[in-house]
């Protein structure tokens, strides 16, 4: 049985954080949060749940410090959405430095598929960057990558569509997609947190399924008992809202990600890597309104 740790988790009241804090709960650890509200509704549920929630910016990495001084291990996440790719890039190095100040034994960085890999695509360049230096920081860590979340749909980016009974995504329709469940990240982290010296300098790029537009609109219209369309979203509109996201799309059009789902099922049993039509049948579909079908 693995001892029990003291992890810090930045993005705790995130979709991706949270998860992550879930899982070392479940698990039996201590996790230790970053919060920029520590009032809000989301840091009183994870207080509420056990979480030490401690207060602290990005902007201000002393506090990232002082908040994770004494943890065993960090699970540190990035974003551009709000900072752009360029903040990122300077925020996510700013807090490698914090957690080799504060002691950190392990960092698991959450990176993005495919980064390593050139793609042109701003978002992942700016992870790639962060990689590299918390690499040549002398700190023991692993890199987690994911790809492309199954949660997405209901993101409220996408959802408006799906309540108009259209799943809109800017890709061929006959184009596969890696995808991930979120709850499968959580998972995956916890168990590279309890694997520790066993994964140090490692990099996965993780996944569950892969599948078209056209299998996606088919499982998700099996698991909600309600028919879907497939937009296939032209990449000019898309560019009208993010360029970095139409690079992204372009991307998945002619190169794609390409995670080893086989190896990850072989080498981690114990995440539970749903498939597309698994983690749909068991979502609850409420969020589309009254007409839908609540999965059992």
């Amino acid at each position: 049985m693995t001892s029990q740790l003291t992890v810090f988790v930045t993005g705790a009241t995130g979709q991706q954080g949270g998860a992550v804090a879930r899982a070392l709960l479940t698990r039996g650890h201590k996790v230790r949060a970053l919060t920029r509200n520590p009032a809000g509704d989301a840091a009183r549920a994870l207080a509420a749940a056990g979480v030490d929630v401690r207060e602290g910016d990005f902007n201000d990495p002393a506090t990232l410090t002082a908040a994770a001084t004494g943890v065993d291990t960090a699970f540190l996440m990035s974003t551009s959405f709000e900072v752009g790719s360029a903040g990122e890039a300077t925020q996510g190095k700013a807090a490698v430095d914090a957690l080799k100040a504060a002691g950190v034994g392990h960092v698991v960085f959450s990176s993005v598929a495919s980064a390593d890999k050139q793609t042109g695509i701003p978002h992942f360049e700016s992870k790639y960057a962060v990689e590299q230096h918390l690499a040549a920081s002398g700190l023991d860590y692993t890199i987690s990558a994911p790809v492309w979340f199954m949660d997405n749909l209901v993101a409220a980016w996408m959802v408006d569509a799906l309540r108009d009974g259209n799943v809109a995504i800017a890709l061929d329709k006959t184009k596969p997609l890696q995808q991930v469940a979120v709850e499968d990240i959580g998972a995956f982290v916890a168990t590279l947190v309890e694997k520790r010296e066993a994964v140090f300098g490692k990099r996965y790029d993780i996944a569950g399924d892969e599948l078209t537009g056209d299998q996606l609109t088919e499982a998700l219209s099996a698991a909600t008992g309600r028919a879907f369309n497939y937009f296939d979203v032209p990449l000019d509109m898309v560019r009208q809202q993010s360029e970095d996201f139409a690079i992204m799309f372009e991307w998945f059009g002619k190169v794609g990600y390409s995670a080893d789902i086989d190896a990850l099922r072989r080498d981690f049993p114990e995440v539970k890597w749903h498939r597309f039509a698994d983690w749909a049948k068991a979502y609850d579909w409420s969020v589309l309104g009254k007409d839908a079908t609540k999965a059992a």
